[in-house]
């Protein structure tokens, strides 16, 4: 697939003023290796919401601003969805349509990449009443571009083109800058030692049967086991709080890192969210990294990172 003229723009585009504040992408993964390094914060779908304190406006989600946006402000990583086009190219979208998050509607899967490069990415979380931006839908290939040396991806594969999007990483020279994941349950075999997931850091989301949480001890330790290992373990929407203190000790013991999502505070229930992280940073996302948590997924990475210097 070749790189599209857009993610050559911009780069040249790059503010060379920009503060470079976040480790290098290969160093920020080195990073996440190590179980009780610093806390890492994750961007998601790019740093899309308005970042006073460095001057910067809403961004379109998953768009070259918003990824510029995380590199300003100093952000470790971006995590960004890709799915599948109707004619075979790999294309950055979260959604299984356009219509949330684009001036278009229909399928990714019905529209050709003509077609959604011709659509405008609406601005931050998209919807019928947000602005239509100057933004455009990136392939794979384009972010991966813009990301390269700048900050590390994590990459949320919503169709089941695992080897594609490795070939895709692989090709672009950033096995070591991006991190992929999907999902496991307890019969599982440790799936980061299975090709081709075996190729690139990879994270898995654990699924437990029941919703108790008590099954996802077993699960770390079942993906543990390969010779290969994940370099984190992303935890289930609607984790009751309780379970939290198993879970972190069995990371802790096998030298893993645990991943929250704090979008709307049903991850790990209890503990809150994003908005109440804004309210209360030390109390909600400090709670969770002195529980044991230490990569979280959020849409206000800007105040997280203020925390983090602070502490």
């Amino acid at each position: 697939m070749k790189i599209m003229p857009i993610a050559v723009a911009a780069l040249a585009l790059a503010s060379s003023t920009a503060a470079l504040a976040a480790s290098r992408p290969d160093e920020t993964i080195a990073e996440i290796r190590k179980p009780r390094g610093r806390l890492i914060v994750v961007a998601h779908r790019g740093c899309h919401e308005a970042a006073p304190r460095h001057g910067l406006p809403a961004a379109a989600e998953n768009s070259v601003q918003a990824l510029e946006h995380c590199v300003t402000m100093g952000a470790d990583m971006m995590e960004t969805d890709v799915r599948l086009s109707k004619d075979g190219y790999l294309v950055i979208m979260h959604d299984e349509s356009v219509d949330r998050t684009t001036t278009g509607t229909g399928r990714v899967a019905d529209l050709t990449l003509a077609q959604l490069k011709t659509l405008r990415l609406r601005e931050n979380e998209g919807g019928e009443n947000a602005a239509a931006t100057d933004q455009h839908v990136l392939t794979l290939d384009e972010m991966l571009a813009l990301a390269r040396d700048r900050i590390a991806l994590n990459i949320d594969v919503k169709d089941p083109i695992y080897p594609q999007v490795i070939d895709a990483v692989r090709r672009a020279g950033v096995q070591n800058q991006v991190t992929l994941k999907t999902r496991v349950g307890i019969g599982s075999q440790p799936l980061a030692s299975m090709a081709p997931y075996d190729q690139v850091p990879f994270l898995v989301i654990t699924q437990d049967g029941d919703d108790s949480g008590k099954g996802i001890p077993a699960m770390i330790s079942a993906q543990m086991a390969g010779n290969t290992k994940p370099v984190g373990i992303e935890l289930p929407y609607r984790l009751p709080r309780e379970a939290l203190p198993a879970i972190a000790r069995r990371a802790q013991s096998l030298g893993v890192r645990l991943w929250v999502n704090m979008l709307d505070g049903n991850f790990v229930v209890g503990a809150g969210s994003d908005r109440d992280g804004l309210r209360a940073p030390d109390a909600v996302w400090g709670g969770l990294v002195r529980s044991g948590v230490s990569m979280l997924l959020t849409d206000e990475p800007e105040a997280m990172l203020a925390m983090r210097d602070r502490n």
